[in-house]
């Protein structure tokens, strides 16, 4: 439409990295090598990724290698989107049949001509497989999606109904077109008429002006800090250039002198263009269009050294006149390379961007050196207080303070501190949105408040009247409580709003599991699983309650689907273990056991699981350093000290087995084959009196294959 009467801004545009941000993929937009180098492999996951094209159509496929060398674990994905221009790199999108939007692990890097690698967050040892693409994350790549109030209230996960906009279009920038062109197109429009009908951002104050930029370009960090909460009044895609952009978001930052002043990331250019001395010095008059024409593609080579420097001497010819001649700045025309020069981003290790912050000296280091990507845990992170970042210095309004307490307790940074402040708060204003009370709930049972968290969310619910998420929590929290009854009572309100959300289905499911109604449990599972396929953990616990219910044989896909949608679920492959020394598989039993434990370093059971296998197998010595690791990592594990025990016995070192034996006992006296076991040991040994002690507990068995030879034992030596 816009095109009608802007043909050449549209036909220059439409080559930016804006206008190319998104699409569905073809060969016309093709850059990528999908034939030949098309092949990636992860040493920290042990997983295989390849792009394909098959008939047109366009897949990501990941696989790892298996027992015998066999390909396991084995997932194609339709990639439906392409996001981000190619300019320094894209992400690969699959469209589930629920309209939700997955990001795949694999991405392509323009850096040194092009490569394959693992977008952010994926290069781990255990990558998320199903990592759903928020309603944030396409705000910045698309024109406005369909996206219904409806569809956002009854469902939890981001929902994306209808045909979407491929790459940002000119209401981004400019506002809704719809009434602009209805002028237009209407008789005897005046230029004054319609030019009220649509926003053009030159025409704006310096302010709105940087905040249109701003909308997409600031993030004041990608780390674990909530820096962007868009306000629970707004819906996603609501923003229109010319409105304060503090109305629809709020920006939150470190305090400076905790480690991350200089931190440099992916969306980094406004930050770190905002904390420039050239932009702070202009009192706010510098703006992204000083040297951007967000219509034309970027220059490029000599043509882009001599356009920035041309921006920069529109300020700086003077005094920089009088420093070349002096001899205290060298003559060369390329500002750019020294004040702003290029820098690897710390958060996307493959990409390197401009870094927008003008600095009077050159950094003295390589700013271009190879990167890991850092996965710190969450011990480790930032916590603390979180400072509003834009507007820096807001009102002390009640929204203001409200929305600051809430950035304290979103993500843990500031929970203990935050949460007491938010209550405060919440109760001396109780007519807020609900958001906020499922805010509070959430914060409440992260401090494990469950009562308080409770309250919350009920709060939530009654302002609401039907918020999933609050339901969602409400049952939770309810559980927690040891109130099953009230749980179930939740979770039905929520089906009688919503019948088909999968993850109150999914929940209601687990909630019968853990009452102990199997057959009610596999039902609610089964439903949920049918519906959204996709749903984490959601295969394994199926698979989990039909081994339970002694029906293994329907568990085996379960079990196979789980570690397609997950191959790094150590659970999975211990429970997998289990089926295959069942089946007496062993070979296959120590594959997934072996799986279990590199996934999970340290863990007993799964080192406990390995150690039986391995006994099975006729390994021994490895069996006894298995279990002896299990017992290092929790000495009150009685059933390993048995196992240890027996290990013991059969070399012939009675003592030590015996001493194991007491220890399993000590931690857990009705375990009867031990009472029997140690029995014997010290019959065998002599000691007649703590035998006998041991060995009446175990004739007192209702098993006869444990009471049978206590008695008999008991016998031999004249006791009644």
């Amino acid at each position: 439409m816009c095109a009608g009467c802007h043909r050449q801004i549209y036909e220059s545009y439409r080559q930016t990295g804006m206008g190319r941000s998104f699409y569905r993929p073809a060969p016309s937009n093709t850059i990528e090598d999908y034939k030949n180098k098309n092949h990636y492999s992860s040493s920290l996951s042990d997983t295989h990724y390849a792009m394909i094209v098959r008939d047109g159509v366009y897949y990501q496929r990941r696989w790892q290698v298996g027992l015998n060398g066999i390909e396991t674990n084995v997932e194609e994905m339709k990639v439906d989107y392409v996001l981000g221009s190619g300019d320094e790199a894209r992400s690969y999108l699959h469209r589930t049949s629920r309209d939700t939007l997955i990001e795949l692990p694999l991405g392509w890097y323009s850096e040194r001509g092009g490569y394959w690698a693992l977008s952010p967050g994926f290069d781990s040892k255990h990558p998320q497989t199903r990592r759903m693409v928020s309603y944030e994350c396409l705000f910045c790549h698309t024109g406005y999606p369909q996206v219904s109030e409806k569809a956002m209230s009854q469902t939890i996960d981001p929902v994306f109904v209808g045909k979407l906009a491929e790459g940002i279009d000119c209401q981004r920038c400019h506002g809704p077109g719809g009434q602009h062109v209805h002028v237009i197109q209407g008789p005897n429009p005046s230029s004054d008429e319609f030019r009220r009908t649509i926003v053009n951002p030159a025409k704006l104050e310096p302010q709105r002006q940087m905040e249109v930029c701003m909308q997409c370009h600031l993030e004041p960090t990608s780390g674990h800090l909530p820096s962007i909460i868009r306000k629970f009044d707004r819906d996603p895609f609501s923003y229109i250039p010319g409105q304060p952009l503090e109305d629809f978001v709020r920006y939150f930052d470190y305090p400076e002198g905790k480690g991350y002043d200089d931190r440099f990331q992916i969306v980094s250019a406004a930050y770190r263009f905002r904390k420039s001395r050239c932009f702070l010095e202009s009192k706010g008059t510098m703006t992204c269009l000083n040297c951007h024409d967000p219509h034309r593609v970027l220059p490029s080579g000599q043509e882009a050294v001599q356009f920035y420097a041309s921006a920069c001497r529109k300020c700086h010819e003077p005094v920089l006149a009088q420093k070349i001649a002096a001899g205290q700045h060298t003559a060369s025309i390329d500002c750019i390379s020294c004040h702003m020069p290029k820098r690897r981003t710390e958060d996307v290790v493959h990409v390197v961007i401009t870094d927008h912050l003008i600095q009077r000296k050159p950094l003295n280091r390589n700013l271009l050196a190879e990167l890991t990507e850092l996965h710190i845990p969450e011990s480790d992170d930032y916590h603390g207080e979180v400072l509003p970042y834009y507007p820096a210095q807001p009102a002390p309004t009640t929204e203001n303070n409200l929305y600051r307490s809430v950035a304290q307790v979103l993500l843990q940074n500031n929970l203990v501190k935050g949460v007491e402040v938010l209550s405060r708060q919440i109760a001396q204003n109780p007519r807020l949105r609900p958001e906020f009370y499922t805010t509070l709930g959430d914060a409440w049972a992260n401090t494990g408040e469950a009562k308080k968290a409770a309250s919350a969310y009920e709060q939530a619910l009654k302002l609401s009247g039907g918020s999933l998420i609050a339901f969602s929590g409400l049952a939770r929290v309810q559980l927690q409580q040891g109130d099953a009854t009230r749980a179930r009572e939740t979770l039905d309100r929520a089906l009688h709003e919503t019948p088909l959300e999968p993850n109150i289905l999914y929940q209601y499911g687990l909630l019968e599991a853990q009452s102990g109604r199997r057959e009610e449990a596999l039902v609610w599972l089964q439903k949920a699983l049918e519906i959204n396929p996709d749903l984490p953990e959601g295969d394994f616990n199926l698979a989990n309650l039909l081994i339970q219910s002694g029906r293994i044989q329907e568990a085996e896909p379960a079990l196979i689907r789980s570690l397609v949608v997950d191959p790094y679920d150590a659970a999975a492959y211990d429970l997998s273990g289990q089926v295959m020394a069942t089946k007496r598989d062993i070979a296959g039993a120590l594959y997934n056991f072996q799986k279990a434990v590199h996934l999970r370093p340290g863990y007993p059971p799964y080192l406990y699981d390995h150690a039986l296998a391995l006994v099975q197998a006729g390994q021994y010595d490895e069996a006894k350093t298995q279990v002896q690791a299990a017992i290092q990592a929790d000495p009150s594990y009685a059933e390993a000290h048995e196992v240890l025990g027996a290990l013991y016995v059969r070399e012939k070192q009675m003592e030590l087995g015996i001493n194991e034996y007491r220890q399993a006992i000590a931690v857990r006296p009705g375990m009867m084959r031990v009472q029997l076991n140690l029995g014997l040991l010290l019959y065998s040994r002599g000691d007649r009196t703590e035998a006998i002690e041991h060995l009446r507990i175990a004739a007192s068995d209702s098993n006869p294959a444990i009471s049978g030879p206590a008695s008999h034992a008991l016998q031999k030596l004249g006791v009644q």
